[in-house]
């Protein structure tokens, strides 16, 4: 595989991640962007690898400023904050989509009905992946700098609100991908 090729490749799918970041509802209260659907279809696009170094771009461009994040927020202050565990989360999600993939489902994925199939399980665990490292995370700083919380609070405004939108958005990531996977050389 060509390596400038990979490397527009994964810039290409860091923008989108970024863009996907950007976009927000605001539905009740509750901001929803588009960040995971990015997430996920990048990874069910490009795979495991180059998808995990797409997530990895787009954290490193939020690290140093630029404001990638949902809000157009960026720096360590993002990172370090209260949500900053579900965008450090999106590194462990890569990398277990890498693993699950290699591992269980990369061979089962033959046909575009099981493609969906194993892309909507693997999104499901993946999703577990990002809300308990994004909870735990969320628990030890609001800790820190606030007090002590419990973890009914936490999945109360952390978890609860989020569970239908972001399935709906691994759904469409998942079908999303049907069509850009057979567009996308494959490594």
């Amino acid at each position: 595989m060509n390596k400038t090729y990979n490397i527009v490749l994964e810039a290409i799918c860091a923008a989108l991640i970024t863009i996907c970041s950007w976009i927000s509802l605001q539905i009740m209260d509750i901001p929803f962007t588009l960040q995971t659907f990015g997430i996920f279809l990048v990874l069910f696009t490009i795979g495991g690898k180059r998808g995990t170094i797409s997530i990895l771009i787009y954290i490193l461009l939020g690290l140093i400023g630029v404001p990638v994040f949902a809000g157009f927020k960026s720096g360590p202050a993002a990172l370090i904050g209260p949500t900053g565990g579900f965008i450090i989360g999106f590194i462990f999600v890569g990398l277990c989509y890498w693993l699950l993939d290699e591992l269980c489902f990369k061979k089962l994925k033959k046909s575009s009905a099981r493609r969906l199939a194993f892309c909507i399980i693997e999104g499901v665990i993946l999703e577990v992946v990002l809300y308990v490292f994004g909870v735990i995370w969320f628990m030890v700083v609001y800790t820190r700098n606030t007090g002590d919380i419990g973890l009914a609070a936490v999945l109360s405004m952390c978890v609860y609100p989020f569970l239908i939108p972001d399935l709906v958005k691994l759904i469409a990531a998942a079908s999303a991908s049907l069509r850009t996977h057979s567009i996308v050389k494959q490594q």
